[in-house]
């Protein structure tokens, strides 16, 4: 496997520096036929959760091949500290990466979406071959169905792995192919980003992406399930890169 040129150590996270169109172009160049790898986008729900529970969490995202930043908050919140973290967000890499799999022919597997999902996703990729699994709620307690999501993946040898299942399972899921020594391909780990291109969910527009309001937009969409999530969970990460700097601060002054 290639490895990264530069990464940016921010909050106890090396992630890797690239533009999107660089990400997606680092994949499709990869050797997919070696052992699985996989792709994870950590935004700032994921960060907090690493911090919270870093003995648990954070080795997913160690272990990964690839670790791009997801948010604009944190991106910003590096460039505090004097770190440049470049934003590739999982849904934009996601849509690039099926882009030209789909002008190469490739096939790919996917893991979390319906059957009907992928349909959809066939009408607009209609040169990609999709094969695809659906696990049970829960799957990730259960070793057979874990299992069955291992098998699939051996099964179809496909070059590139959609995990579109939630974090953190996703990275759980993905940490147990890697694990694996006869899977192989990339694995990505894409959260709701197929529900996007499906037209299931819709994004903000460009200009409150960029302007760092995604999860507002977001959040004014479906406040039932995700109030939780933007206005509890997310707001953690203001006091623990507070305390990762006061840390940071005291471990240089000693």
């Amino acid at each position: 496997m290639s490895q990264s040129r530069a990464v940016e150590e921010f909050l106890g996270i090396g992630f890797h520096v690239d533009t999107l169109q660089g990400a997606a172009s680092s994949i499709m160049e990869e050797n997919r036929t070696a052992r699985f790898h996989y792709v994870a986008t950590p935004n700032v729900q994921h960060v907090v959760k690493i911090l919270e529970d870093p003995t648990r969490i954070a080795p997913l995202y160690k272990s990964a091949w690839r670790v791009y930043c997801d948010s604009r908050v944190l991106s910003r919140l590096a460039c505090l500290r004097g770190r440049s973290l470049p934003v590739v967000t999982g849904s934009d890499l996601t849509a690039e990466v099926l882009q030209r799999a789909n002008v190469a022919g490739l096939k790919i597997a996917v893991i979390g979406p319906s059957v009907d999902d992928c349909a959809k996703l066939r009408v607009r990729y209609p040169r990609l071959s999709i094969t695809s699994h659906t696990p049970p709620m829960g799957f990730i307690h259960q070793e057979k169905e874990i299992a069955a999501c291992i098998d699939f993946v051996k099964r179809e040898r496909a070059p590139l792995v959609f995990l579109a299942i939630g974090m953190p399972r996703q990275e759980m899921l993905a940490n147990r192919l890697a694990a694996d020594k006869d899977t192989t391909g990339i694995g990505l780990c894409i959260g709701a980003s197929i529900d996007f291109l499906t037209g299931k969910q819709q994004r903000a527009p460009l200009w409150v992406q960029m302007a760092g309001f995604e999860w507002l937009h977001r959040l004014m969409s479906d406040p039932i399930r995700l109030g939780s999530r933007y206005l509890i969970e997310c707001p953690k990460i203001i006091f623990l890169a507070l305390r990762e700097f006061r840390r940071s601060t005291q471990g240089s002054s000693t």
